[in-house]
């Protein structure tokens, strides 16, 4: 008799609780107040198979960096890169301090550039055979084409 009391008073504490339980669910919605700016150090998109496909980073100045025009840092970058599915980044779209520059990547090895540094101006295509035309200009130099 003992035992069945004992199984009775239990049941009906376990059934008081799943009560208060499932009085406290509520309905699952989507958030009315939606972050209105999402801040980090880069972003990254993947793909199924956890490939980098595009990200956005920015990257520290470089004081000691030689550049190709002979002069010596750069300041800090921003570059967004969309990548293919072998890793190759076929675009990259690039800003700093004193200029910015596109980097539009062919499958097979061609590529255009465009970049604008100072008071430099500068459209490189290249060819899948590594023909170069180059066509720059300076406050400095004339236009020149190759």
């Amino acid at each position: 008799m003992r035992l069945q009391r004992l199984a009775v008073i239990l049941t009906v504490l376990n059934f008081l609780l799943l009560m208060v339980l499932i009085g406290q669910f509520r309905p699952v919605t989507a958030a009315s107040d939606v972050a209105p700016v999402l801040r980090g150090r880069a972003l990254e998109l993947v793909d199924e198979k956890g490939r980098v496909r595009a990200a956005i980073n920015v990257f520290p100045a470089q004081p000691n960096l030689k550049m190709p025009d002979g002069t010596t840092g750069i300041s800090e970058v921003v570059e967004m890169r969309l990548i293919d599915s072998t890793g190759s980044p076929n675009i990259k779209l690039s800003t700093l301090e004193h200029g910015s520059g596109l980097l539009l990547g062919g499958g097979e090895g061609g590529y255009l550039q465009l970049l604008s540094h100072g008071p430099m101006s500068l459209i490189k295509i290249v060819n899948k055979d590594g023909r170069v035309q180059t066509i720059a200009t300076s406050d400095q130099r004339q236009p020149v084409s190759k």
